[in-house]
């Protein structure tokens, strides 16, 4: 028995929990109130995808006629060889069975229909990945062809990274959701009812919380909600998450309150903490003590913000708790040759955030008018290290996927050395900003701790566009710093936007040509185009007029965030996206570089205005940077064999030190003045990431200048410079 019950309702993720039930439990421990989570998405997606349940679904389909496409019969005729493989593909996926890959990979064993028909090259795309990866590939695609099977014949609205997303999407009434929750339970909702029936005897909670992070999660919280009102009418049930945080602030229907009691907006620790001391504690509900909470009074919606107490600091919400998920059961899976998509859907990674809000929150495609984004609070390096050493502990897991809006690189830096200075054999990746303060040295740090990889958004590569995104890059800072991680081997993912307010079709072109380029000197590996979307709470959602366009607007009784516009160019830009993501997929295969733009697209478009060598140019034009005196700099190799050698030229004779160097990969040897090669020897030690204390470029340049003259020319001459080849960082 828990006094609440925390559920993520269908579907998120499948290879990984969607962390936010994970961080609220880590909350709710820190403050003793009882709490079991549930990924409902997963628990469905197992109990739906078995021998027994496609058995049924496959007799469902047949009895009710439902049989129509081509594609869907050929899938009814194979059902036996679709069945006969279905277990094991699953256990296959839970990575319980490794040796499976094997046979899924041979020819002729998984049954084929539609989805396989886009596979041209599996070698091409797999053969650097290995079996395993071709082996998921070609799994995934089975289960998308079950998928097919059941969006056409048992239930239009499945998807297994979401579910009736289109009613949950723009739903500025409440009607369209209103209407369906009040027919009778799809398929998919009588699996998912059943397993939440479950545990609602399991647990007995006073308290039901669902986090809705996605429109693809909101029917069925409100599906779940509806069985809860009905058939358990004395628990209490709330919602929050990023759904109603960006969506539901001004909601006035007071129909969503037959469903919920409370829904909760922006941070949930506190907001939570309130509602289980009314639930489970008071039992009645005090008019002075709700934190931004949506709730129904006197047959109105009323929003309570009235404690007086502040929300947590990061340092004070603890530890995400995962326990009570069904961590083993996951399974991974990988859709399209994309390298980002396969971190995203492959494997399961712990995630953590390493600061709240985003440092820079200028961005004015972005929601900066909201929380989530302008309250910007870092963690520290050392909070964060134990708390990946606690999740370790619990999860067996040693890979992290920071969920921030843009870590911060100080914060990354510190991060880092905190992650070597504890010995920690990590994984880890986020999202960031391509700023200048991505120096290649702190790219080699970051590498050297874990860092695999990093996505950030170069959007719409244009300067003009840029300066009027306010995202306070250029394209080619852009290109230098995604130069600096890829030399480092981390790879770099870019979000790229089309269709943004004034951009013409000339720049649509011009920014692709900067993509090609930039895939083609290989400071790019992975992409994605999304066309601009205008929401409520940003800044050009906020001041329309300043970037020429003008909003059509609805009477808003329930969501409000996507909203439709017009645009002064005229310009149909949804035309570009097919080109674009066309050409975009051979780029990161690496083929294609040498087609005119023109070949991608099905219309006439003008010539690009960009030089053929424009990425190369910014790339071979790099800017001396000086050191700064409290830049640390770090040694993060072994030390040297030493030999000591003499030396004469024109009858002098000097000594000199041989130091032999051996790294993982290669070995090297330096020759010093023997003098000048002992005080290298004696600092070496404590320049190591795991000293207490750095070393600052002013305290090494102090003491080398207390023994010798001009330590700029020993820094730069070509022993050093060598060094610095082999981790030799100032960062």
């Amino acid at each position: 028995m828990k006094d609440l019950l925390l559920i993520i309702p269908p579907f998120t993720q499948l290879n990984t929990p969607y962390p936010s039930t994970a961080y609220l439990k880590g909350f709710l421990n820190t403050r003793n109130i009882s709490a079991y989570q549930m990924d409902l998405g997963i628990d469905v997606f197992l109990e739906l995808f078995t021998k027994k349940s496609f058995e049924n679904i496959f007799a469902e389909a047949y009895q009710n006629n439902r049989i129509t496409s081509a594609n869907c019969q050929r899938i009814y005729a194979l059902r036996s060889d679709y069945l006969v493989v279905l277990d094991d593909v699953i256990q296959f996926l839970q990575g319980k069975n490794l040796t499976f890959a094997r046979q899924i990979c041979s020819d002729n064993f998984l049954p084929k229909a539609s989805r396989f028909e886009v596979i041209d090259d599996l070698d091409w795309a797999f053969g650097s990945m290995g079996i395993q990866d071709k082996a998921k590939h070609l799994a995934t695609l089975y289960l998308e062809d079950l998928s097919d099977f059941i969006v056409e014949c048992v239930d239009e609205n499945f998807g297994v990274s979401k579910y009736a997303e289109h009613l949950g999407r723009s739903a500025n009434s409440f009607d369209e959701l209103y209407d369906h929750l009040q027919a009778g339970s799809t398929y998919i909702d009588t699996i998912t009812l059943q397993i939440l029936d479950e545990q609602l005897r399991a647990i007995e909670p006073k308290l039901v919380c669902f986090s809705v992070p996605f429109p693809g999660n909101l029917y069925s919280a409100f599906r779940c909600a509806q069985f809860i009102k009905a058939q358990y009418p004395h628990i209490k049930v709330a919602m929050g998450g990023g759904f109603p945080n960006t969506e539901l602030r001004s909601l006035k229907d007071v129909r969503a309150f037959e469903f919920f009691d409370f829904i909760t907006l922006d941070d949930g620790e506190l907001p939570i903490e309130l509602l289980a001391q009314h639930v489970c504690v008071t039992k009645k509900l005090s008019s002075d003590a709700f934190k931004r909470t949506l709730m129904l009074e006197n047959q109105e919606v009323v929003y309570k913000n009235n404690a007086i107490r502040p929300d947590y600091k990061q340092a004070e919400v603890g530890t995400p708790d995962y326990s009570d998920l069904r961590l083993d059961e996951y399974i991974s899976v990988i859709e399209i040759a994309n390298p980002m998509h396969s971190l995203w859907s492959d494997g399961r990674w712990n995630k953590l955030t390493m600061a709240h809000g985003c440092y820079w929150k200028k961005c004015t495609f972005c929601d900066v008018s909201l929380d989530y984004i302008k309250l910007y609070e870092p963690n520290t390096a050392s909070v964060l290290v134990d708390r990946m050493e606690v999740l370790i502990a619990q999860t067996g897991q040693t890979g992290f996927h920071f969920v921030d809006e843009a870590a911060p690189p100080a914060l990354m830096k510190a991060l880092a050395l905190e992650i070597l200075k504890r010995k920690l054999t990590l994984t880890w990746w986020t999202n960031i900003r391509f700023e200048k303060n991505f120096t290649q040295d702190l790219c080699y740090l970051l590498k050297a701790s874990g860092c695999i990889a990093v996505s950030g958004g170069l959007e719409v590569a244009s300067d003009r566009l840029l300066a009027l995104i306010d995202k306070g890059v250029t394209v080619e800072q852009v290109v230098r710093v995604t130069r600096n991680f890829s030399k480092a081997n981390i790879m770099v993912h870019s979000y790229l936007m089309y269709g943004f307010p004034t951009q013409t079709v000339q720049e649509t072109v011009d920014s692709l040509e900067m993509v090609r380029q930039l895939f083609e000197e290989g400071v790019l590996q992975s992409g994605f185009w999304h066309q601009f979307a205008l929401t409520a709470h940003s800044l050009v959602g906020l001041n329309p007029a300043d970037y020429r366009i003008t909003p059509i607007l609805k009477d808003i009784s329930f969501a409000n965030n996507d909203v439709n516009f017009t645009d002064q160019t005229g310009i149909d830009h949804s035309r570009f996206s097919a080109g674009l993501k066309k050409s975009l997929f051979n780029f990161m295969l690496g083929v294609g570089f040498d087609l005119p733009l023109q070949d991608w697209f099905e219309f006439k478009i003008p010539k690009t205005n960009i030089k053929s060598n424009y990425i190369l140019t910014c790339l071979q034009t790099d800017p001396y940077f000086s050191v700064q005196p409290s830049a640390n700099v770090l040694w993060l190799g072994a030390m040297p064999l030493v030999s000591e050698q003499s030396k004469t030229k024109k009858g002098i004779t000097w000594q000199t030190l041989q130091l032999s160097f051996h790294d993982k990969r290669d070995s090297f040897q330096i020759s010093v003045d023997k003098d000048k090669g002992k005080w290298l020897l004696s600092i070496l030690p404590s320049l190591s990431p795991l000293c207490d204390k750095q070393c600052s470029y002013g305290e090494l340049k102090a003491d080398f200048e207390t023994h010798f003259e001009e330590f700029e020319l020993f820094w730069y001459s070509k022993p050093i410079q060598k060094l610095k080849e082999f981790g030799l960082l100032v960062v």
